[in-house]
């Protein structure tokens, strides 16, 4: 009779193809059997209560942790914890916001010494594509770093400087030669930085003149530009956080006629509309901002027609400090999301008719697939023993405050009923997370992607 460390029985099993009843049996951190009434033993049995749905462990490939150097707006051990209560396994976390951001094999080695202390999901590290590390790009590939980001526009920390034309072009030549990615923040700097400076030389500095000063177009032009630097030089090219259908159809367009391009877009963009940042305030503010009602809709038009492939959290903390004033221009932008971003999903799912099948890729299989990172990303037998169970919720309710685990827990998220909630999550067949508990060990790694041929 087989022998597992770990059975994991009556849920709903979400796979590639189906969701169907199934027990699963882990051995050794990787999915042993998965199957109906699995026979076996096991030293430890985990039997879900009825209802739960079993997803694939959580992949982030959007966050930012902000540690080393930032930890007072989010450090790994919160921002790890407060993924795992979202269902999350492993996160992707952006070169900047961090300080000193990760523009060097130094910077890189720093942050993921921080990483393999405190955090409790796995980790990949993004380098930075700015004009001041151009010459590091191939040492950051040499340490393991998932792909390079790039800001078309100003990125807000003096540490961290966007990429002109030139440094984009000659960036994504270097990566095509290392066959590592480049994402990119699409917006146009030049007219988001004049008609910012317009506005505030007006006094006109409220929320609606912020969200006016990044129209759509700005974002549109930035990803056709980006598409057609990668189309030159044959780099492969992901957009972050696309707010608009607009956006999204460049990418499908571009990827019709052989462009190697994807992009995500984030649970913010999904539901929320300009009447939500004037009754939520500087919690909502972000970059691109928060669309209107039709221009939301839009998005999920593209999503529902399989046009995105994946949703990231955008995770941007920041102190209360920085998240108030009046003037809105001068707020921090950014979202604390990464523990909403799967009972938002699950949520809005059910609303919109988006199979289990269809969330389980873009939370996760797409992720491991688009970035190269090996075992992850799917409940299959050989692959990493990671998954979350959910429940539906009897009616829709916000998460509560005290069950927040953010470094911050004022979130834009705060009151939107949702309803689901993530009752428990498993890394590599250990439990990081379980009604409302995140153990206090570490144990997160590195996750590097596979050389080109494999």
């Amino acid at each position: 009779m087989p022998r597992y460390d770990l059975i994991v029985r009556n849920g709903t099993v979400v796979t590639e193809w189906e969701a169907t009843a199934a027990d699963i049996g882990i051995e050794d951190g990787v999915f042993a059997a998965i199957g109906p009434e699995l026979e076996g033993d096991a030293r430890e049995e985990i039997v879900l209560p009825n209802g739960s749905i079993v997803l694939p462990g959580l992949i982030d490939p959007h966050v930012h942790v902000n540690e080393p150097g930032r930890d007072d707006w989010e450090g790994w051990r919160t921002g790890s914890a407060a993924l795992a209560a979202g269902g999350g396994t492993a996160c992707f976390d952006m070169p900047l916001n961090a300080h000193p951001p990760t523009l060097d094999a130094e910077s890189f080695a720093a942050k993921r010494r921080c990483a393999e202390a405190s955090s409790c999901v796995d980790f990949a590290l993004w380098g930075g594509l700015t004009p001041v590390n151009l010459g590091d790009l191939e040492s950051l590939a040499r340490q393991g770093v998932i792909g390079f980001k790039a800001f078309m526009s100003s990125a807000g920390t003096d540490d961290f400087p966007y990429a002109d034309d030139d440094t984009l072009l000659r960036g994504m030549e270097i990566a095509a030669g290392l066959d590592l990615p480049v994402a990119v923040h699409a917006e146009n700097e030049t007219l988001t930085r004049e008609l910012a400076a317009r506005a505030r030389r007006a006094g006109r500095v409220l929320w609606l003149d912020y969200l006016q000063s990044r129209p759509v177009v700005a974002e549109v032009e930035a990803i056709g530009r980006a598409i057609a630097f990668a189309e030159e030089t044959g780099c492969r090219l992901h957009v972050v956080h696309v707010s608009t259908g607009r956006g999204v159809a460049l990418v499908a367009a571009a990827r019709e006629r052989g462009v190697d391009v994807t992009c995500e877009t984030c649970p913010h963009y999904l539901v929320f509309t300009e009447e939500d940042v004037e009754r939520i305030g500087a919690l909502a503010k972000c970059a691109p901002p928060i669309r209107d009602a039709r221009t939301r809709d839009d998005l999920w038009s593209a999503l529902l027609a399989g046009e995105i492939d994946m949703i990231a959290s955008d995770h941007s903390p920041a102190p209360p400090e920085l998240k108030t004033g009046d003037d809105f221009f001068a707020i921090w932008g950014g979202i604390s999301g990464c523990q909403h971003t799967l009972p938002v999903v699950l949520s809005e799912g059910d609303r919109h008719g988006l199979a289990p099948s269809r969330i389980a890729a873009l939370v996760a299989t797409n992720a491991a697939e688009r970035f190269r990172v090996p075992g992850k990303g799917r409940i299959a037998v050989g692959y990493d023993a990671d998954l979350s169970w959910s429940m539906r919720v009897d009616g829709w309710h916000p998460i509560p405050v005290a069950g927040v685990r953010y470094r911050h827990s004022a979130s834009a998220w705060d009151d939107v009923p949702l309803g689901y909630r993530v009752l428990g999550t498993i890394r590599r067949g250990e439990v990081i997370y379980r009604d409302g508990a995140v153990p206090g060990r570490a144990g997160g790694r590195l996750l590097k992607p596979l050389a080109p041929g494999h």
